[in-house]
């Protein structure tokens, strides 16, 4: 898996994707931004006025293993 950096928005942040979104519905992915202790989420189908998470790194830290698990 690769980043794809999308340009810096309004807020600043510089948002990324998966580059396994990059299939006929490219758009349908989660994007994530960093900043100094938060990891910001997105809809890329809704980038402008869709809703948007911010997590601290450590409760981040602990999703992770948890959405990984199948």
């Amino acid at each position: 898996m690769n980043r794809n950096d999308s340009i810096e928005d309004a807020s600043g942040l510089v948002w990324s994707k998966s580059s396994y979104s990059s299939g006929s519905e490219g758009d349908s992915c989660v994007e994530l931004a960093t900043t100094r202790g938060t990891i910001h989420i997105r809809d890329s189908k809704h980038i402008e006025t869709g809703p948007r998470l911010a997590f601290a790194l450590a409760t981040w830290a602990d999703f992770v293993p948890y959405a990984t698990e199948r």
